[in-house]
């Protein structure tokens, strides 16, 4: 669907690259949402090279074999958005009981 809607606006030139951005901004907002720690800078960079790296491989099947990737990436994003939300009303919730119950 989406590999569909670029074609027809850009055309076949340059659609790896397209979708090779596509696929590492919405790759980079999945891992920050689900699986990002506080990490030493040095850590970071090699996180996200190697982010870039997989990045390439997933474009590949998203370009050349015309997988879904894009739609599911924005599907997982979806999915931990609203992961992430609960997840700080909880704990807030969690915080405001301690307060009560310590004052």
């Amino acid at each position: 669907m989406v590999l569909d809607y670029i074609l027809d606006l850009n055309g076949t030139e340059n659609i790896f690259w397209i979708f090779y951005v596509i696929n590492l901004i919405l790759s980079a907002i999945a891992y920050q949402l689900g699986f990002a720690k506080k990490l030493p800078i040095g850590k970071n960079i090699i996180v996200y090279l190697l982010l870039m790296i997989g990045t390439f491989i997933v474009t590949i099947f998203s370009t050349v074999m015309r997988m879904p990737t894009v739609e599911c990436l924005i599907i997982i994003i979806f999915v931990l958005g609203i992961y992430r939300f609960r997840l700080h009303r909880e704990r807030k919730s969690r915080r405001e009981d301690i307060q009560e119950n310590n004052a």
